[in-house]
């Protein structure tokens, strides 16, 4: 069962670059002392009584007592903004866990997941749970030069027998998704990215035979 969010203070211990406007921030909680989250979720930060931007924990649940947060800051909006400008010991108040979009851990159908851009943040969460030599497919869509985990999710693809990886150009997701799955396959499908890519990942996955609750998604724009 998915922990209750709760309001929670940490303070950034690191930040890096992982690819062109693509940032990784370390955040060392410190009220309370750990946090309780599953692979997928995202916590909120508050810009303002109505302004929140979510970003999905890119850590593991095994370390409840440090999250990492990824962000594309390409988009130079409020929240890139911010998070251009975090910096160590900088203090961030956030509410969290918050989100679905987790992978149960009695499920047994073989997750097909497909991420576009910063969408690959929740989704390389859950395969990272996922046990050694596990079936897994991932069609990855991104430029060449912008996609972080690259290296990370290439090394599993070649140490872990189950685990198959698609990098394909953002185009190109769909006709992966399309040439990659058969009519009534057992799969269970998760999809993170853009409206329209999610979109149409659907209709191909319900062409295909899937019922609608065995497709999960997270839309990020």
């Amino acid at each position: 069962m998915a922990a209750t969010p709760r309001e929670a203070i940490a303070r950034v211990s690191a930040v890096r670059t992982l690819v062109p406007d693509v940032l990784e921030a370390d955040l060392d909680l410190t009220e309370p002392l750990t946090l309780a989250f599953e692979a997928g979720q995202w916590i909120s930060v508050p810009f303002g009584p109505k302004q929140v931007r979510a970003y999905s924990i890119a850590s593991s649940p095994r370390s409840p007592a440090r999250l990492t947060l990824c962000a594309d800051v390409a988009p130079d909006g409020l929240g890139s903004r911010w998070f251009r400008r975090l910096t160590a010991g900088a203090e961030v108040c956030f509410k969290g866990p918050l989100g679905g979009f987790v992978r149960p851990p009695e499920e047994r159908r073989t997750p097909l997941f497909v991420a576009e851009e910063i969408g690959i943040v929740p989704v390389r969460a859950i395969i990272a749970e996922l046990a050694p030599g596990a079936a897994a497919t991932l069609i990855y869509g991104a430029p060449d030069h912008r996609r972080p985990y690259d290296v990370e999710l290439r090394e599993r693809a070649r140490d872990a027998g189950g685990f198959a990886y698609h990098p394909v150009s953002g185009s190109d997701v769909a006709a992966a998704v399309e040439r990659l799955t058969q009519a009534g396959t057992d799969i269970v499908a998760y999809a993170a990215g853009g409206a329209a890519m999610i979109k149409r990942v659907r209709e191909i996955l319900l062409a295909r035979g899937l019922d609608r609750k065995a497709i999960k998604w997270e839309r990020f724009w």
